[in-house]
């Protein structure tokens, strides 16, 4: 009798039920979007409970100012403060403010002005560059805002990298404290964006779907450019100070409330950095009551749809909230819950106090 060959036991089971499908891929790390079973309550706040002062925006468009205000009106930001990123000063400065108090409500706006960084290391720029600053706070201006170009990017005559604290820029702040005017400065950018890309770094996926983001140290470090802005803030203690996006030590607020406390000249703001907050809710939202004289409202990116991720951030102890980024870190925030006194101070209070020439009609006492 014929022997007949063994036949693999999955050949038979295709035999007897058809094709078997592949198995599904796995999700990347991109992909992957986990739908939590955890079930808690989710405050809905469209509107701030107080009017605020947007310190941080970046417009220079005076035909879309009837646009902004009906925005404006439904999440109840009573002023939008325009701070550009570069190359806004003069005559630019000049067009963008004159287009505002052309409008019938011109007091719902202000506007900040830039530094003329051209011509650094020529004989006389910072007398200069003092007086160009000068002009635009008599033009209008109410700050200065100093990007990030400032420390990374910005050349000397002679092609050298112009530091954050380059002496030759002194008498632009010395002007700043003559005029008792803000200065928002952003200086680099998140400490992980200098890291190497490696499983270590918490900010991976941004590096992977934003790869040019890992090109912002331009051959200085994160420390140097960090370092250079602590020592402006301490050489010009008559200037005040406004550290954009809380000077990027969110994640380490005990250095950043010694800071504060070395520094009186020294305020900051919190666009782009509630990701760092909300992870450390209770540790904020100490930090906030005892600093809440020297913090100020500001979002950045302008999309009104934003805010009241926001609003419900400072204003709730919601937990387990949504970041709006999902590559700004892979984990979920809580809501700091701030009193009222420190919510007023926070939204308005700080920045009428810093910037007077603001309007103080339509916020509460």
């Amino acid at each position: 009798m014929k022997k007949l060959a063994a036949v693999p036991f999955v050949f038979l089971l295709t035999l007897l039920f058809g094709q078997q499908p592949p198995p599904a891929p796995a999700p990347t790390i991109e992909e992957y979007e986990p739908r939590a079973m955890l079930v808690v309550p989710k405050t809905e706040v469209p509107r701030a409970k107080y009017p605020f002062i947007d310190i941080h925006t970046h417009q220079r468009d005076t035909t879309k100012l009837d646009s902004f205000l009906k925005d404006m009106d439904r999440i109840n930001m009573r002023i939008m403060l325009s701070s550009p990123v570069r190359g806004s000063f003069g005559a630019r400065t000049k067009q963008f403010i004159d287009g505002i108090k052309a409008h019938p409500q011109a007091a719902r706006f202000a506007s900040m002005t830039n530094i003329d960084y051209n011509g650094i290391g020529s004989p006389g720029y910072g007398e200069k560059a003092a007086a160009q600053l000068e002009q635009d706070i008599k033009n209008g201006a109410i700050g200065i805002k100093v990007h990030k170009n400032l420390g990374q990017t910005e050349k000397d005559i002679s092609g050298k990298r112009v530091p954050v604290d380059d002496p030759r820029l002194d008498p632009v702040w010395q002007m700043a404290a003559r005029y008792k005017i803000p200065v928002m400065i952003h200086t680099a950018d998140p400490k992980p964006l200098y890291d190497p890309m490696d499983k270590y770094n918490e900010r991976w996926l941004e590096l992977r779907l934003r790869p040019n983001r890992g090109d912002v140290g331009a051959g200085v470090s994160w420390e140097e450019l960090m370092a250079e802005q602590h020592r402006l803030f301490a050489r010009h203690p008559k200037t005040i100070f406004v550290n954009a996006h809380m000077g990027w030590l969110a994640h380490d607020l005990q250095k950043l409330g010694e800071m504060l406390d070395r520094m009186p000249n020294l305020h900051l703001e919190f666009a782009a950095i509630l990701g760092e907050l909300g992870r450390q809710p209770r540790n904020a939202h100490r930090f906030f009551v005892k600093y809440q004289d020297r913090i100020l409202f500001g979002k950045d990116t302008y999309n009104v749809d934003e805010y009241p991720f926001y609003f419900r951030m400072l204003e709730t102890d919601d937990d387990w909230i949504d970041n709006i980024r999902k590559y700004h870190g892979l984990w979920k925030l809580y809501g700091l819950g701030l009193p009222d006194d420190v919510l007023k101070k926070v939204y308005y209070k700080n920045a009428l106090r810093l910037f007077p020439s603001l309007p103080s009609a339509g916020f509460p006492r």
